[in-house]
């Protein structure tokens, strides 16, 4: 047995690196296009000699959003990006590539291991693959998320020096332009753009725009005072400057941010990773118990024990989505959600999803649709009335075929076992006398 795990770890080994020459040869070709020849004439008279990461990730990321399936993946974790790298194009498709390329460097390896150590067991295959997704995915969101908190902490030194500046200038632009000359924060872009905004012909609409993209609320609030004081003027009330006592509640407010971030994250340190670990007791479990117990074996290989089972890994995900819930601060989610034109819209555009759709529609004025109506103002939802028809009734879908499928495959496991039954030749009570 050691020997054949020797020879899968070989086999495995020369896998990846055939992979690894395959996929260079690949990028050799790709960088002879002419994305990448462009790329080449923009940064010549100011690459640097040698390697540099920085061009790494930028052609990284060209090559990720060529590939189909991961081409929706770092759509999605971009626009989470942009709202913290605020018209930064480099800086969003730089960290898109690392944290994705970081992920894929431990779920490669990993599940090629797994395929390697578990290739007769399908359904152990299956529950530590599903495991492997979750935690990359965790993974990700937990670098999202730290990013996100230190642009917080960030925002702490730049309303510390904003209060010395302003004190220095005494004027509001001015003082925001001098902090934020510094490139190497993240939060000068911020600053930056505040900055565009209080300069700008129109800064009460500019204002607005900026609204929809700042990254939290703080920002939010402190470029709306900082518009207040540069038209309106400061006031001073308890001899102290309004513009410096709002800047300090906002301070207040993201030191108590932060701390709540950080007793969060002490308090589910590794608990949505932890969440999943009773899947993989699954398949242990039911060896041990076959072995010691040989009577319920009918009971694991029959339908009542798929059924547990499958009810078991339903739990554990809903579990782990749940404890994710109330982990996320929610800052860099409300985003991602393309409100203009999702994929409901496009099913309902489609003429025969009109009809479909608009046969289960309450009818404008009736009391069905006025209390739908209802339900979707008072929580808040950017739904459209046939947006959510639209979701029910692909959601009625998705049940029904998964539910015959399941029905069916529980019969089949009936019908196999019952063929397949051994002669039960197991005596309980001897084994306990």
């Amino acid at each position: 047995m050691q020997t054949q795990t020797l020879y899968y770890i070989i086999y495995g080994t020369v896998a990846i690196f055939a992979i690894v020459v395959i996929a260079y040869f690949i990028l050799s070709k790709k960088m002879g296009k002419s994305e990448y020849q462009q790329i080449k004439k923009l940064k010549q008279g100011t690459e640097t000699k040698g390697f540099s990461f920085e061009v790494l990730y930028q052609k990284l990321y060209i090559t990720y959003s060529r590939i189909p399936f991961i081409k929706g993946y770092i759509l999605k974790l971009r626009r989470k990006l942009e709202i913290i790298d605020v018209e930064d194009e480099y800086a969003t498709r730089r960290d898109s590539a690392r944290i994705l390329s970081r992920a894929f460097l431990i779920l490669i390896p990993v599940v090629i291991a797994t395929i390697i150590l578990t290739h007769n067991n399908y359904l152990l295959m299956s529950i530590i693959l599903i495991f492997e997704l979750f935690m990359v995915d965790t993974l990700i969101d937990g670098s999202i998320n730290k990013m996100d908190t230190n642009l917080l902490k960030e925002q702490l030194d730049f309303f510390a020096e904003i209060r010395h500046a302003y004190h220095e200038f005494n004027m509001v632009e001015e003082a925001i332009y001098q902090i934020s000359q510094d490139d190497e924060k993240k939060i000068s872009r911020q600053g930056e753009k505040i900055y565009e905004i209080l300069v700008s012909d129109d800064p009460e609409t500019e204002l607005e725009k900026y609204y929809d993209i700042a990254p939290n609320s703080y920002l939010k609030e402190f470029a709306g005072i900082s518009y207040l004081t540069k038209e309106f003027g400061d006031r001073k009330i308890d001899k102290s400057s309004l513009y410096l006592q709002n800047v300090n509640n906002i301070t207040e407010e993201m030191q108590i941010e932060i701390l709540k971030r950080e007793k969060l994250d002490y308090v589910f340190q590794s608990l949505s990773l932890i969440s999943i670990v009773p899947v993989l007791g699954l398949e242990p479990l039911k060896s041990w118990c076959i072995s010691n117990f040989s009577f319920t074996q009918s009971f694991y290989n029959g339908k009542a024990g798929m059924v547990v089972q499958i009810g078991i890994i339903l739990l554990t995900v809903v579990c782990y989505i749940l404890l994710r819930k109330l982990k996320d601060n929610g800052s860099t989610d409300r985003q991602t959600v393309n409100n203009e034109n999702p994929w409901q819209a496009k099913v309902y555009k489609n003429p025969i999803g009109k009809k479909i759709v608009d046969l289960f529609i309450p009818k404008k004025g009736t009391k069905e649709y006025l209390n739908i109506q209802k339900l979707q103002k008072d929580s808040a939802s950017k739904q459209k009335m046939e947006w959510l028809f639209v979701n029910r009734i692909c959601l009625a879908i998705l049940f029904f075929i998964v539910t015959i499928f399941l029905s069916w495959q529980l019969h089949r496991i009936s019908i196999n076992w019952i063929y397949t039954e051994p002669t039960a030749d197991y005596d309980l009570l001897r084994r306990f006398i």
